[in-house]
């Protein structure tokens, strides 16, 4: 272990991407929040920077020098880009705040632009409907993770860095619906995200059974790779299999749970009746 860290030199560019965005949001978050409090609230703001702290975590700190090392800390990696850090980030409703850091007269050159135009919005449209982002994630996850990417992605920096890109990206469009940060469109019913959250745990599921239960190593890199603390590559893969199973259900089932208590909610269900009694007393 202290090879690797000692080998681990700090990923520059990717520190200031994070700062930058960051730096981004906090400056249009200022400007709305005076002007919408109770929409721009400070939860928000702790949701996006908490995100940027789970981004820094996978991909800036000595996490990153382990990962060719352990797959356990490959995993908890993944787990952070794909659901952590996405969905963290989206809780913060960061579309306003990103554009409002901009100044004006740039914003409208390139976001105006793209916002007014028609294939952009149809193309913006599809990435984000339901049935396409899980489609988008369930290629992702399920595609890196088979043995030949994988192993790609461990032998070359520039298709690691694709591997972390694809799996932001993927986490960002899938949770997208599920938390519809303003001003997002609601696409389907919220009883709808039941199943589709169901759908994205049963992968995980799947994904972490085969590395636990397989009897075999699938990614042959960690088993010549030199071992840390004594830990077996048979059973840092048995292990980083749990991590996905354990503590991946639960980043999945929490939201449908959540979804599901909020839609049985008194209020919501009392809205029909309410509404029905308020019609008899105006007639």
């Amino acid at each position: 272990m202290t090879a690797a860290l000692t080998a681990w030199r700090f990923p520059w560019w990717t520190s200031a991407f994070i700062v930058l965005t960051a730096a981004l949001y906090l400056r249009g978050f200022a400007r709305v929040h005076r002007q919408m409090p109770s929409r721009f609230t400070l939860r928000r703001l702790g949701f996006y920077l908490s995100g940027s702290a789970a981004l820094a975590i996978a991909l800036v700190s000595p996490l990153e020098a382990l990962d060719d090392r352990l797959l356990i800390t490959h995993m908890v990696q993944h787990l952070i880009l794909l659901v952590i850090a996405p969905s963290l980030l989206l809780l913060g409703a960061p579309q306003i705040p990103l554009i409002r850091a901009i100044p004006p007269s740039i914003a409208k050159r390139t976001i105006g632009v793209i916002a007014k135009s028609r294939a952009c919005r149809h193309f913006f449209a599809f990435v984000t409907h339901p049935m396409s982002t899980i489609l988008i994630f369930s290629v992702a996850m399920l595609g890196w993770h088979l043995p030949v990417p994988f192993e790609l992605a461990l032998r070359s920096d520039y298709w690691h860095a694709a591997e972390h890109g694809c799996f932001i990206i993927a986490g960002i469009l899938f949770w997208y619906p599920v938390i519809r940060p303003w001003p997002a469109l609601e696409h389907w019913s919220r009883w709808a995200f039941v199943p589709y959250l169901l759908i994205a745990d049963a992968e995980n599921s799947m994904l972490a059974a085969l590395m636990i239960f397989s009897g075999r190593l699938f990614y042959p890199t960690y088993a010549h790779a030199p071992r840390i603390n004594g830990i077996s590559a048979a059973t840092d893969q048995i292990v980083a299999g749990a991590i996905m199973w354990a503590p991946g259900s639960i980043l999945f089932l929490v939201p449908a749970v959540i979804i599901v208590i909020g839609a049985l909610e008194p209020r919501t269900l009392a809205r029909p009746r309410i509404l029905g009694r308020a019609t008899r007393c105006a007639s």
